[in-house]
C-alpha cells in the first residue's frame, strides 16, 4: 500500500520533531564530560530509525531539516556548519554500512558517530585553518564509539516500537 502525500509528510513531521525534542532535551541537561563538544546526540536515534524504517532519503532529509532547525534555535553558524558536515557523513557512511550484511544497526551507528566526529573536525580545522585539531580527534572517536552503542540501541528499541505501532495502526 502506497502512503499518501499528507500521511507522508505528517510521518517527516513526528520523525522531525521527535529529533527537535531530543536536541531540546540536551540543551536543557547539557551532560559535561569535562571535554567541551562532546554530546549524547539523541537526536541522532530518529535519524538511524528513519534510515532503517523509511529508507535513506527520508532520513538524509530528517536529519538536514533537524540540524538546520536545532542550528538556528539552539547554536549559532558555526555550530550549524559541524553539525551538518557531521550528519552528512555520517549519514553516508551507515547508509553504505547498512548495505553490507552483517553489520548491525548498533554497528552502523557506531561507524556513524565515529564519521560524524570526523567531519566535524574537518570542517573544524578548516573554518580555524590549523591542523592541530586533529590532536582532538581520538577523544572524539572514544565518545563518538560510546555514544554510537548506545544510540544504536535504543534506536533499535524505536524501532521496534514504532514497527509494533504500525502493525497496530495498520
Amino acid at each position: 500500500m502506497k502512503k499518501s502525500v499528507a500521511g507522508k509528510v505528517a510521518y517527516y513531521g513526528i520523525f522531525v520533531a521527535l529529533a527537535f525534542v531530543f536536541s531540546f532535551v540536551e540543551v536543557l541537561v547539557p551532560i559535561s564530560l569535562g571535554i567541551p563538544g562532546i554530546k549524547l546526540g539523541l537526536a541522532n536515534i530518529v535519524v538511524l530509525t528513519a534510515l532503517y524504517a523509511m529508507g535513506p532519503k527520508d532520513a538524509f532529509f530528517i536529519s538536514c531539516v533537524r540540524v538546520v532547525l536545532v542550528g538556528f534555535t539552539f547554536g549559532n553558524m558555526a555550530a550549524l556548519l559541524y553539525s551538518l558536515a557531521g550528519g552528512i557523513l555520517s549519514w553516508l557512511v551507515m547508509c553504505l554500512l547498512k548495505r553490507i550484511k552483517g553489520f548491525s544497526m548498533i554497528g552502523v551507528s557506531l561507524a556513524g558517530g565515529i564519521s560524524h566526529n570526523i567531519g566535524q573536525i574537518f570542517v573544524a580545522g578548516l573554518m580555524l585553518k590549523t591542523s592541530s585539531v586533529i590532536y582532538y580527534l581520538p577523544v572524539l572517536l572514544i565518545a563518538g564509539t560510546v555514544t554510537g552503542v548506545l544510540i544504536g540501541i535504543l534506536g533499535g528499541i524505536l524501532l521496534k516500537a514504532q514497527l509494533r505501532l504500525k502493525n497496530t495502526l495498520g
